[in-house]
C-alpha cells in the first residue's frame, strides 16, 4: 500500500522533535497513480521534476523566474518561458523570453518577444511540427482604440490587445513568425456607430465585444491565459480570462485569412469558432447562464485518455454570487466530424452545464484568485494546481484526494520543514504529470534524491517506478542495523542488475556511493565508510535500472 507515513525516531539519550508538515508531500495514500510532477514556482529560476513521494528526480536553472509555462519535450528538452519585467507591461503573467535547455541544462536555444509595443506572456504551446505558439501583448494607443469603437470612459492611457504567434526556432537565439491571430481584426461594438467595428453584440456572437470591460479601464483587457492546440481539427484554444470564457480559433488559416472573416477549414478565417463559460459577453446570455469565472489552462483532453476530446478548466471562482471557491470542469463541445460548432439564431453555444465538476466538500476550502491549472490522468484521474497556494493534489475515485504536495519553494530558495508560508509566497502557474514510460525518461536513470524542502521529516512512501521486471519497492529491500555506527548491510529480496546506492544526508549533499554490476537475491552487501561524518537522519536511495526504492537511516 501507498501511503505517506510521518515517524519520529528515538535513541537511547536522544529526542529528536520534528514540527509539523507544511510543505512537500503532505499525502500519498492508495490509489495516486505512479508517475513525476513538474513545475517552476514563480519567485524561483529552478524548474523541478519531483516523484510521488515528493524526491527530487530532476532540476534545470534557467536564465529568469518563468514567465510562466514550462514543458518537458518528449526528447528531455525543457521549454520554459522566462519573465523579463518589461516595465512597459505592468501586469499578472509577463513573459517576454523563450529558452529551450536540454536534460543536461544546456541552454539550446533563447528567443525574445519583448519591447516597448510587444511582450509574451503567461503561455505557449510546443506544436508537433517543432513551431511554438505564444500569447502576446500588442500595445494599442487610446486614439487607436477610440477609432475602432472602444467607449473613451473605458481607455486610461493605451490598451492591451493580443496576437497568437507561431514561432519557427531557428538557430540558438532566432525564430520567424510564420502564422499570426491578432484579436484586433475580430472586434465587435455596438458604442459608437460613426466609427469602426459598428453593430450589434447579439448578431455576431463570432466576433469579441471591445466594450464589454469586467475590470472598467485596466489596460489588460482581455487577459488570455492559456494557449492549446487540437492537431486533428488543427484548431487553437484559448482562455480570456477577463471575459470569463474560452475561445476556439481556426488554424489552418494563412495569416491574411486570420485577419478576414473567411478562409481555412471552417470558411471562418479568425473569427471565432465557438466560446463557453458566459454567455453575456456576447449578449445571448444572463449572469445566471454564466460558468467561469476568471479562468486558467483550458485544454483538449488529449487523445486516449478518458474523456478525449473534451474540454477540462480551472475555473478559479473569483467574484462568485455565492462565493469564492475554485472548481476543475470538464465539458463537451458541440463540435460535428468537420470541425463546426452550431449555434441556434439568438442562442448561446452549448452545452447547457459542465460533464463534470469537481470542488472541494467545503467549497471554499479550495480556492486560486488567479494561476492554477489541471490535468487528465491516463486512468481518468486529475492532477490539479491550486496555484495562488502552490498546492498540488490528485483527485481519484469518487473524487476522493489520494495526493497532496505543497511546493516548498520561494524566492530565497526551499523553505525548511515545518515553515509556514504566507499566500502567493511559493505560487506555481501550473504543474504537469508524467508518467514513468514518458519517451522524455527513455534511457535515462530517473533516480530519487531528497525532498526538495530543507531539513525534511522522516517518513516512508512506497512507490514503484517503471515496467522493468525488476522494480523494486520499500519492502524488497532490507537494511540493518538501523540506527547503525560505521557501517550496514543491504538485503534485496530479489536479484538485480545495474545496482546503484547513494547515501546522502538531509541538505542532499552526497556521502557515499557504490555501483555494483548486480546483486543476488536474499544475499547481504555492507556498506561501510572510510571517514566518520556526524550523527543523524540519512537517506538511502537504492536504483536498480529504471527502479527506485528509498530508506531512511539514523546514524
Amino acid at each position: 500500500m501507498k501511503h505517506l507515513l510521518l515517524i519520529i525516531l528515538s535513541l537511547t539519550n536522544t529526542a529528536l522533535l520534528f514540527s509539523q508538515q507544511t510543505v512537500g508531500l503532505i499525502q500519498q495514500d492508495t490509489g495516486s497513480t505512479e508517475g513525476y510532477i513538474l513545475f517552476a514556482p514563480a519567485p524561483s529560476k529552478n524548474t523541478y521534476l519531483i516523484d510521488k513521494c515528493g524526491k527530487l528526480v530532476h532540476s534545470w536553472t534557467g536564465t529568469y523566474n518563468p514567465g510562466l509555462a514550462v514543458y518537458l519535450q518528449p526528447n528531455g528538452d525543457l521549454l520554459r518561458t522566462g519573465n523579463l519585467n518589461n516595465p512597459n507591461f505592468i501586469g499578472g503573467g509577463r513573459g517576454g523570453n523563450l529558452e529551450r535547455y536540454d536534460w543536461d541544462n544546456n541552454l539550446l536555444w533563447t528567443y525574445t518577444i519583448s519591447s516597448n509595443l510587444v511582450l509574451q506572456h503567461h503561455d505557449i504551446c510546443p506544436l508537433p511540427n517543432g513551431n511554438i505558439l505564444a500569447i502576446v501583448w500588442e500595445k494599442k494607443t487610446s486614439a487607436a482604440a477610440i477609432a475602432a469603437g472602444r467607449d473613451p470612459s473605458l481607455v486610461s492611457g493605451t490598451l492591451w490587445s493580443e496576437k497568437i504567434i507561431e514561432i519557427q526556432p531557428i538557430g540558438t537565439d532566432s525564430g520567424t513568425t510564420v502564422w499570426e491571430w491578432n484579436l484586433w481584426d475580430h472586434l465587435i461594438q455596438e458604442f459608437d456607430a460613426t466609427k469602426s467595428n459598428y453593430g450589434a453584440v447579439v448578431d455576431f456572437p463570432e466576433l469579441i465585444n471591445f466594450n464589454y470591460a469586467t475590470l472598467g479601464t485596466q489596460q489588460d483587457w482581455t487577459h488570455i491565459n492559456s494557449v492549446d492546440y487540437n492537431p486533428e481539427l488543427d484548431q487553437i484554444l484559448l482562455s480570456a480570462h477577463n471575459f470569463s470564457e474560452i475561445w476556439i480559433i481556426d488554424h489552418s488559416t494563412s495569416t491574411s485569412e486570420a485577419a478576414s472573416h473567411s478562409g481555412g477549414n471552417s470558411g471562418k478565417g479568425g473569427d471565432l469558432l465557438y466560446r463557453w463559460g458566459n454567455p453575456e459577453a456576447y449578449n445571448r446570455g444572463a449572469s445566471n447562464d454564466r460558468i467561469f469565472y476568471t479562468q486558467h489552462n483550458a485544454q483538449w483532453i488529449k487523445p486516449g485518455l478518458p474523456g478525449a476530446g473534451n474540454v477540462l478548466v480551472f475555473n478559479n471562482g473569483s467574484s462568485r454570487p455565492d462565493g469564492d471557491y475554485s472548481a476543475v470542469e470538464e465539458f463537451t463541445t458541440p463540435v460535428d466530424l468537420n470541425g463546426n460548432y452550431p449555434l441556434a439564431n439568438g442562442q448561446h453555444y452549448l452545452p447547457l452545464h459542465s460533464l463534470w465538476t469537481y470542488t472541494a466538500p467545503t467549497p471554499t476550502d479550495f480556492f486560486s484568485h488567479n494561476v492554477s491549472g489541471a490535468q487528465r490522468l491516463d486512468n481518468g484521474q486529475t492532477v490539479v494546481c491550486e496555484g495562488q497556494k502552490g498546492k498540488f493534489f490528485e483527485i481519484g475515485a469518487n473524487d476522493s484526494i489520494v495526493w497532496t504536495y505543497i511546493n516548498p519553494v520561494i524566492s530565497t530558495g526551499p523553505v525548511n520543514q515545518g515553515t509556514v508560508l504566507a499566500l502567493t509566497t511559493n505560487s506555481v502557474f501550473r504543474c504537469s504529470f508524467y508518467s514513468p514510460d514518458y519517451s522524455a525518461f527513455t534511457g535515462r536513470t530517473l533516480s530519487a534524491g531528497n525532498p526538495v524542502e530543507s531539513n525534511p521529516l522522516p517518513y516512508t512512501c512506497d512507490i514503484t517506478v517503471g515496467t522493468n521486471e525488476n522494480n523494486i519497492t520499500e519492502s524488497d529491500i532490507d537494511v540493518f542495523p538501523n540506527p547503525f555506527i560505521n557501517e550496514f548491510n543491504i538485503v534485496s529480496e530479489y536479484e538485480l542488475r545495474e545496482v546503484t546506492i547513494q547515501l546522502t544526508n538531509s541538505i542532499g549533499q552526497l556521502i557515499a556511493q557504490k555501483s555494483l554490476a548486480s546483486i543476488k537475491a536474499r544475499s547481504a552487501i555492507r556498506f561501510s565508510f572510510e571517514k566518520d561524518f556526524p550523527s543523524g537522519i540519512y537517506y538511502l536511495s537504492f536504483v536498480s535500472e529504471n527502479s527506485v526504492s528509498n530508506k531512511i537511516l539514523m546514524k
